[in-house]
């Protein structure tokens, strides 16, 4: 598959990287970093930084888009030629796919609009302004349309992809050759399961900050 994973200033790294490693070991996928303009792209933590090699205006096609969230994509939902760009793209695409509040992004495009969707737990409350329904799962097909809950589970969405497409023997050896087999020390990595005190903690943090990493 033609893969093209959007970047913008301030974007979360895992969102874009996670999805990235998995479909990047799959024989015949490409995967291109695009943005509004070539150069390096900065994530949230202001160290790392991605080379987007395409502007958005050189792609006009792809198989599978991918849009990472972060604190940077309220700038990008008032970015009209962005927000156009990921409408055209998905018109053209087998698969549209959100990473985190990526989803927004979509939901601004009014691609989401009727359809259930998925983001981080702490930005849920936004979806139902686009027209969206939250859906607090992993991740959340809607025909070619699939997005993913916060951060780490685009890792998860990018192998059910991968499941999807060349089958799921594949899928498996690609797990395999990451090693991706997690075992955290806490089981605190959903707000189901999350001490209260986490989770008002972030909450706070969130409403005032709105910067969902």
């Amino acid at each position: 598959m033609n893969i093209v994973i959007l970047l913008y200033p301030n974007f979360t790294a895992l969102d874009a990287i996670g999805p990235y490693e998995m479909l990047a070991h799959v024989p015949g996928n490409k995967v291109t970093f695009a943005a509004k303009e070539k150069g390096l792209v900065t994530a949230d933590s202001g160290v790392l930084s991605i080379q987007a090699t395409h502007a958005l205006a050189e792609i006009e096609a792809c198989d599978m888009l991918l849009i990472p969230g972060g604190g940077g994509e309220f700038a990008v939902r008032d970015d009209a030629p962005v927000i156009n760009w990921v409408r055209k793209i998905h018109e053209t695409t087998r698969f549209t796919t959100s990473v985190c509040t990526g989803a927004m992004l979509l939901a601004k495009a009014g691609i989401l609009d009727g359809l259930s969707a998925t983001t981080h737990w702490a930005a849920e409350k936004w979806l139902p302004e686009y027209g969206a329904t939250y859906k607090a799962e992993r991740w959340v097909e809607e025909g070619k349309i699939i997005t993913a809950a916060g951060v780490s589970a685009g890792i998860d969405m990018a192998l059910y992809i991968i499941s999807k497409v060349q089958g799921v023997d594949v899928a498996k050896t690609v797990q395999l050759a990451t090693e991706y087999d997690p075992q955290p020390p806490f089981d605190s990595g959903s707000v189901a399961k999350a001490d209260p005190k986490a989770i008002a903690g972030l909450s706070k943090m969130f409403d005032t900050s709105r910067n969902i990493t």
